[in-house]
């Protein structure tokens, strides 16, 4: 008797090879030129497999970043919230200026106008590392590396504001978005005076 091919696995094979064709199709085309019908031929699968699981090419994007990244944007704890910040910002700038980011900035483009996309970037990608973060700074407050006086989640937008600005608006240099300075200047605000 031959065996039968296992259909969760076949299926979790599909979506692997959808979220691997994201990638290599906006890589090719760009963003903007990356369609659903791309997408599936890359991935060898039909449209009715990709639309199965995703109603956009949004959707697939946001889905294929977040796990491309997983846990990795994770906030450390070592103490020195200079070095932790330092070290969360370059990683965020790396993973900005790379093949996650190309994706990233269409995602976030198209969710402009696209409010179930925007609700979906909020929720699985954004919020979680907010919270994230937002913990990192109370335990640089609790220990008063930090001011006590501004709500930490305003702290997150300080801080990310000048990467977002820059990487988004290719307003400045990349490179200084890697560098300890920038960090080092925004928490010169946020230090207890």
């Amino acid at each position: 008797m031959t065996p039968q091919p296992n259909p969760e696995r076949r299926s979790e094979r599909a979506r692997r090879a959808v979220l691997d064709a994201v990638f290599e199709v906006a890589r090719a085309k760009g963003y903007g030129k990356t369609t659903i019908e791309a997408i599936a031929a890359t991935a060898g699968v039909g449209k009715p497999t990709v639309y199965r699981w995703w109603p956009s090419k949004g959707a697939i994007a946001l889905d294929a970043v977040n796990d491309r990244i997983g846990d990795s944007m994770d906030f450390p704890d070592t103490g020195d919230i200079v070095a932790d910040l330092t070290a969360q910002l370059t990683a965020v700038a790396a993973m900005l200026t790379g093949d996650i980011g190309a994706l990233y900035r269409g995602i976030i483009a198209e969710a402009q106008s696209d409010p179930d996309l925007a609700a979906a970037l909020r929720a699985t990608f954004l919020e979680p590392r907010i919270r994230r973060c937002v913990g990192r700074l109370d335990t640089a407050v609790a220990a008063g590396q930090l001011r006590a006086d501004l709500p930490t989640r305003t702290m997150v937008d300080i801080l990310y504001a000048p990467v977002y600005y820059r990487i988004l608006l290719g307003a400045g240099p990349e490179e200084t978005l890697r560098s300890p300075l920038l960090v080092e200047t925004v928490l010169e605000g946020l230090r207890p005076s």
